[in-house]
């Protein structure tokens, strides 16, 4: 508010040329408010300060789209329960979408509205969750293993053996470090694996020399990198404002790097990331179809053939739950499952007949 005293100051000590200050106030633009920002960025920022993963927040966002474009494009405030059934009835019946990703998309479109648009969920029990249906895990002979491996080359080779070695998922290997690699204890530690948690898995001694090998080549990259000034790699959480230095140092750099650089997905910064797992997999099922096996393997059947492999030689269910990472033994317990395929050891009647053919 401009003062009256402003507004009657003597004509004398105002140049006639100068317009008054209250006047000058007064025709200033209005300052303008920050415009709001977009639902999806609303939405990566509750997901990011939920420490939620880049792949979640990519599913999230993924589902985010499509529901709002189902329903031509309305904002999801002016929508509610009837609309989210309608949109996962159609993923359901019309698109045929597995149960983990139906879940996937309810727990998507439950976040938006419960973190990010700030609604209450009265509707919520009104909506059906699928019920997720057991399956025996696909998993492979000793034989068949050694098959596929001997068909991959160079970092595949070692990444394949990685994971049948010590049951890592594909996404926990990749993104080891090299400070996770301990040869003095022969174990390797998993940071925030799923869930978050952290565990220590054995490291193979078969292992030790190509793992030698791979850190003395990815020891060249990182010091070319250090030497033309790049940024260092992505860290967790804060800690890259807490030890700004540190993804540039050794310690932290990836076992499996990529061999070029390119854009930070979050913070847009170029520096060097791990391997993505597309490239692995296409040489894993490229491996898998020339050593002839037929089942429908995929790079997380080697981490299932460690657990039944263990199992099968005598290993304790709860050593194997501690090295899978399983919060649930209920989760491991499938591995037994598959050991008594076959109608559990039960001779069948026709085997009892005439003599066999």
């Amino acid at each position: 508010m401009v003062s009256s005293t402003a507004c009657t100051a003597p004509a004398a000590t105002t140049p006639a040329a100068d317009p008054p200050a209250a006047n000058a106030a007064a025709t200033a633009p209005a300052t303008r408010a920050p415009a709001p920002r977009r639902l999806l960025d609303q939405l990566r920022d509750a997901l990011r300060s939920c420490h939620y993963s880049l792949r979640t927040e990519q599913a999230y966002v993924h589902w985010t789209k499509a529901f709002i474009r189902f329903h031509g494009l309305r904002h999801p405030a002016t929508m509610a329960g009837p609309e989210v059934a309608a949109f996962l009835c159609h993923l359901a019946a019309e698109r045929g979408l597995s149960v983990s990703s139906h879940r996937q998309a309810l727990s998507a479109l439950l976040f938006l509205y419960g973190k990010v648009l700030g609604q209450s969920l009265p509707w919520m029990d009104e909506i059906g969750r699928p019920v997720p249906k057991r399956r025996l895990p696909v998993v492979l002979s000793p034989a068949e293993v050694a098959a596929v491996l001997a068909r991959l080359d160079g970092t595949c080779r070692l990444l394949g053996e990685l994971l049948y070695g010590t049951g890592l998922r594909i996404t926990e290997a990749l993104q080891l470090r090299v400070k996770d690699v301990d040869f003095a204890q022969r174990a390797i530690l998993v940071r925030a694996g799923k869930g978050g948690k952290d565990r220590v898995v054995m490291l193979p001694a078969a292992l030790e020399a190509p793992l030698r090998d791979q850190l003395r080549a990815v020891h060249a990259v990182w010091a070319e990198d250090a030497a033309a000034g790049r940024a260092g790699v992505q860290l967790p959480d804060a800690l890259e404002r807490k030890y700004p230095r540190a993804g540039a140092s050794w310690a932290w750099f990836w076992v499996f790097p990529q061999g070029r650089h390119s854009a930070d997905p979050r913070s847009g910064v170029v520096r060097r990331h791990h391997l993505v797992p597309g490239s692995f997999q296409r040489a894993f099922a490229r491996a898998l179809q020339a050593a002839g096996v037929a089942k429908p393997a995929t790079p997380h059947t080697l981490r299932h053939s460690f657990a039944t492999h263990l199992l099968q030689s005598g290993s304790d269910i709860r050593t194997v739950q501690e090295l899978l990472g399983h919060a649930d033994v209920a989760t491991t317990m499938i591995y037994t499952h598959v050991l008594r395929l076959g109608g559990f050891a039960v001779q069948s009647p026709l085997d009892r007949l005439a003599p066999a053919r």
